[in-house]
């Protein structure tokens, strides 16, 4: 049996889900990393807009601790950073090269980094963006690079960015919290997410056209930042922020749900969102844009459409055995293939492949342990 692992995660939040999908990717992880008897830091950058927001101050599943700047990452967690067993940094960490240059100072092995925004990145990094979280020099001293989109994107960052491996770790769902709560419908077809201007588009035309086809049905958007010059039908239903204690059940008073994908997620294929698995796991029919690895990561558990009429079609004339059904098919992927301990456990595997720490025998595992103990409960 493989002994637990001491890990130190920088990501970008996990205190606040407020305008990110980082926090309920990160929760579900770590709250299977815990499960499964790891112990976790998590260092976030202290910022202002997330501290108004916090949903999850004190998780009871790791450890959290807050930083103001860079330099505050070595001069109070050092210790921690050298003796973990791995060091996994994340996409859209405030300053984040400067973040990696900081860890990959005070250690040179078991560094990984996961990207939650894969397509993002790349486009960036081809554009020579200032502001990328992550250099293309830092890319090959990774042990790994963990990503969330899969497929071919993965040899890109091999072949063109020199990553030693990159790995897929999709984003996962928390399926002791992400449930149906057994509640009654109230809206025909909602959406979850946060305003984004490519995303947009498909919205108007999944969501806010069928709304003002179908003016007798219900709907509902809940998300930050969308701007006021937005035409909402009157029979579509506009929560500014739902925190993720209520997403089981806005999921499970939806008849249908929408996923829309961003427009480099597309692009790039194999990219699930963890709103796309927190639905499913809730047992809520989805209706989804097409991209490529959508079938194969939820096989027969998403209505794949492109215009308007189809939605319609679906919200008015699908028989309630065929939804139930692909309710039931896309649950089923998701408890088998992608839950947050199942996650857990491939992330585990990739940590120990890529860092020849605590798991190689020939390594003084005791005096790490020990130390480390003192500096996970400080």
């Amino acid at each position: 049996m493989n002994p637990a692992l001491e890990i130190v995660i920088l990501g970008l939040s996990l205190s606040s889900s407020w305008g990110n999908g980082h926090a309920t990717t990160y929760r579900g992880l770590i709250r299977g990393l815990a499960q499964a008897g790891h112990k976790v830091l998590f260092l976030e950058c202290e910022k202002p807009w997330y501290a108004a927001h916090r949903d999850l101050p004190r998780p009871d599943f790791c450890k959290l601790s807050y930083y103001r700047d860079v330099g505050e990452i070595a001069a109070r967690h050092a210790r921690a950073i050298r003796g973990a067993d791995a060091v996994m940094i994340g996409s859209y960490v405030p300053d984040g090269v400067a973040v990696i240059d900081q860890v990959l100072a005070l250690r040179s092995d078991g560094v990984f980094f996961y990207d939650i925004d894969t397509p993002v990145t790349l486009a960036r990094l081809r554009d020579g963006g200032a502001d990328t979280y992550v250099a293309p020099r830092q890319i090959p001293r990774f042990e790994a690079y963990l990503s969330f989109t899969g497929g071919p994107t993965l040899g890109v960052l091999e072949r063109a960015f020199g990553a030693k491996r990159a790995a897929p770790l999709y984003c996962a769902a928390d399926v002791d919290r992400y449930r149906s709560t057994g509640e009654a419908p109230v809206w025909d077809l909602g959406y979850l997410g946060t305003y984004s201007p490519d995303r947009q588009p498909m919205l108007e035309r999944l969501l806010i056209e069928p709304a003002r086809q179908l003016p007798e049905r219900r709907f509902v958007v809940a998300g930050p930042q969308y701007p006021e010059t937005v035409a909402w039908p009157a029979n579509v239903e506009r929560i500014e922020h739902l925190p993720p204690d209520a997403h089981a059940s806005f999921y499970s008073r939806q008849r249908f749900t929408l996923n829309v994908t961003r427009s480099d997620m597309i692009a790039a294929g194999w990219s699930p969102s963890v709103r796309l698995f927190e639905a499913a796991a809730c047992g809520t029919p989805i209706i989804g844009d097409a991209w490529e690895g959508l079938t194969e990561l939820l096989p027969g558990g998403i209505l794949i459409v492109t215009q308007s009429q189809q939605v319609t079609g679906a919200l008015t004339r699908m028989p309630e055995a065929e939804r139930l059904a692909l309710a039931a098919s896309a649950r089923a992927s998701v408890l088998s293939a992608h839950s947050g301990r199942v996650r857990a456990d491939e992330l585990a595997a990739l940590l120990r492949s890529g860092s020849g720490r605590r798991h190689d025998k020939s390594a003084p595992t005791k005096p790490i342990a020990h130390q480390l103990d003192g500096a996970f409960r400080s």
